[in-house]
């Protein structure tokens, strides 16, 4: 936004502090939607978790929780990520990537886990992505 100099300096902070205002809105807002795609990522991994349980069993159900549990920390983490744009962050993500690597290697080692439903749980965090954006698009 840029500040036209005004003649009175009341003005003029006037105008700054309605920006940084707007500014500080939008992190608000930011921040809840943060804390409402984990709550919703923890939830749907427990609701779709006892239904795989129902449904397929221990096997397959600790193959989905050990795979939500990565996802969320991996979307924990990527918010964290997002949270340093423009600020001192360079990387590239490779944590993140290497987060996931390691729980697909870990569950084609394991005679306990299963790779599918490992990666599935661990896409669970995008069911509350879809979550918001259908809550946003029934909103217009």
């Amino acid at each position: 936004m840029k500040i036209i100099p005004a003649k009175s300096s009341t003005i003029s902070q006037v105008i700054v502090e309605n920006s940084s205002a707007s500014v500080s809105d939008g992190m608000e807002d930011y921040d809840r939607l943060k804390y409402k795609l984990l709550v919703l990522t923890i939830a749907s991994g427990v609701v779709i978790g006892l239904a795989v349980w129902f449904w397929y069993g221990w096997k397959i159900t600790l193959s989905y929780a050990v795979g939500s549990l990565v996802g969320t920390i991996y979307f924990r983490m990527l918010t964290k990520s997002v949270d340093r744009l423009g600020g001192e962050s360079n990387g590239l993500g490779l944590s993140r990537l290497g987060l996931f690597v390691i729980l697909i290697a870990i569950a084609a080692k394991s005679e306990y886990l299963e790779i599918l439903p490992a990666f599935l749980g661990f896409m669970t965090y995008k069911v509350a992505v879809l979550v918001i954006v259908a809550q946003d698009l029934s909103k217009t």
